[in-house]
Formats: C-alpha cells, structure tokens, sequence
C-alpha cells in the first residue's frame, strides 16, 4: 500500500517532468494553449475551406477530437518511456516501480485542465451551453485514465527489456489517428464497424464528449459500459506484465 512517501514522490515527479517539458522556453505553459490552437486553426481551413465540411460548430468538433487524442499519445509516448528515464531513481530508491509510469501520466493533466479551459471558451463562443451532462465527464475521462495507465504500464515494462518497444507505440499513435473519428464524424463509420470502433477507448471517448458537448444528452450506457470493460482489462494486463517484468529491470537499466 502506498503511504505519504510515494505520493510525495509522485509529486515531485510530476513537477519534475513539468520543469523538464517547460525548460529555457520563454513562453511556458502558454504552448499547452498554442499547440491545440494552431492545429485547430490548420484543420479548421483545410476542412472549412478546401473539403468545404458542413459539420455544425466545427471548431468545438475538433477539439472534442483532438483534445482526447492528443492527451493519449502524449501520456502513451511518455510513459513508455518513463522507466529508462528515471533509471537512477529505480536503481537507487526502494519504492513501488509503478509510482514512475502514474507520475508520467498525471503530469499530462496539468495540459489537460488547460486545454479543457480552452474547450469551454470555444464551446461558450459558439453559442453552445454548459448542460448537466456535463458532470458526467470527470468520470468518462476517468475510465479513460484508468485505460491509459494500464497501456502506460504495459508497454513502459516492454520497453526495458525490449528498446524498440517506443517505436512501435510512435507507429501505433501514427495508425491510432485514422482509426479515432477526431476528424470526421462516429456517422462516417460504416455501421457494421460500429460496435468493434466502440471499444476503441480514445474513440469511445470522443464519441462521448460529442454526444454531451455538441449534442446535450448522455452518451450511450453501451458505449460506457465497453469503455469501462476495456480500461480494466488494460489495467489488469498491464499490472500483471508490469510484475512480472520489473524483477529484470535491473538486468536492463
């Protein structure tokens, strides 16, 4: 059980990694706002002006896409490597290995209440309403948490032992982009890939931010319950590699 010591590391972790990111840069914190503007403000006139989309409030569209996708494959390509970069610590201190890849994760959720600011200020300026459904998304952003940590543990282990490991997840990010709606609409899809792409827990939860921000209502009990069987899974997996991987850490480190 961890006690005051390991969330105490898991603070300074965390702080750690956001003194490294934001190092000998002048504007800081402020890129957590720029680089989803200046992606949103490319797609906007690629998909405005050149494919001429019709897709109402297509800004906050995009940002129901790319938010998740994006808060994803930072916290997958960090995590995986979160291990080899903080090998002294392992080596060094008696704690819990898995304290190294959750820091890596929850580091990225300083960004994400950022960008998530962000979302509402697009949201309120399109003429779209904070409805109740809202109150739903700390716990669909959690089963994705939960999902994202268990893949963070899973490949981060791999990669020790294996250092091609963070290529792959690199391509898999690559890949994972088309097979996410973040760009186009869940109703491009055709229908009989429909039920496969909701177990898909990025497009599950951008499929879910759309149906409460865009369109005011809950998202499917199906789509959550697919979301949460997923997330566990991951969890259960990536714990049970992560343990029985970590006693060759040192071998590797």
């Amino acid at each position: 059980m961890w006690h005051g010591d390991h969330r105490f590391l898991i603070s300074n972790l965390i702080l750690k990694d956001f003194r490294v990111r934001y190092r000998n840069m002048s504007l800081g914190m402020m890129w957590s706002l720029l680089n989803p503007l200046v992606m949103l403000g490319v797609y906007i006139f690629v998909f405005t002006y050149i494919f001429q989309s019709s897709i109402p409030h297509y800004p906050v569209f995009l940002l129901c896409g790319t938010l998740p996708f994006n808060f994803f494959t930072l916290c997958w390509g960090a995590g995986t490597n979160s291990l080899l970069e903080n090998a002294n610590l392992i080596k060094r201190v008696a704690v819990p290995r898995e304290i190294v890849p959750l820091a890596s994760v929850l580091s990225n959720c300083l960004h994400l209440g950022i960008q998530i600011t962000l979302l509402i200020v697009f949201v309120i300026g399109s003429g779209l309403s904070l409805n109740p459904y809202w109150l739903l998304l700390p716990l669909i952003w959690g089963l994705e948490l939960i999902f994202i940590y268990g893949a963070v543990l899973f490949t981060s282990s791999l990669n020790v032992l294996i250092r091609d490991t963070r290529y792959v997840v690199d391509s898999a990010n690559l890949v994972l982009f088309w097979l996410v709606p973040v760009i186009y609409p869940f109703s491009s899809v055709p229908v009989r890939f429909w039920s496969l792409y909701q177990y898909n827990p990025v497009a599950a939860l951008v499929m879910a931010m759309r149906d409460i921000v865009l369109e005011g209502h809950a998202p499917a009990a199906t789509l959550l319950t697919k979301l949460a069987l997923v997330s566990i899974i991951s969890l259960v997996v990536g714990l049970f590699t992560f343990r029985r991987l970590q006693r060759r850490f040192y071998d590797f480190l």
